[in-house]
């Protein structure tokens, strides 16, 4: 047990996840904070390059967000003039997302920071361990966790 944790979190995956999640988003912060943007803001930029002008519900869907969190993250990088949403053609309802030139440039300079950063943790904590690290939080992340409705208590 770590001796900065406090007593009884050691026992909660939540609350563990939950500290290392704060360290290392702190971590990527610190060392993309050059650029302007956060982390989370690097990683929604990249997810739109990849995606092809993807619709608003399948990046909320692949970073487990609800769309009105990927809103409010957007909200910032839309201002900034980095993200433009846009009707699809083929179905007005629903809203896609793509980088303006301006966005491309920030990914650019973002992307190298970020690179520093993943190879910085890879040299702390060790490459096989940061990958083995990736592969079981992506499968966590696909699991179903929704339980049955609990039994009422007599």
């Amino acid at each position: 047990m770590s001796k900065e944790a406090p007593s009884g979190l050691t026992l909660c995956n939540n609350a563990m996840l939950r500290r290392a999640t704060r360290k290392i988003g702190q971590y990527y912060d610190d060392v993309l904070a050059p650029s302007g943007l956060k982390a989370t803001q690097q990683g929604l930029l990249y997810q739109i390059h990849i995606g092809n002008e993807p619709a608003m519900g399948a990046i909320a869907a692949s970073l487990i967000m609800d769309l009105s969190a990927l809103g409010h993250t957007l909200k910032p990088l839309i201002r900034d003039g980095y993200v433009e949403t846009f009707a699809d053609p083929a179905d007005r309802r629903i809203k896609r997302v793509r980088l303006t030139p301006q966005g491309l440039v920030k990914l650019d300079e973002v992307m190298k920071l970020w690179h520093v950063a993943q190879q910085r943790f890879e040299a702390v904590v060790g490459k096989d361990q940061a990958t083995n690290l990736r592969a079981v939080l992506d499968d966590i992340s696909a699991l179903d966790f929704d339980m049955p409705p609990a039994a009422s208590s007599n």
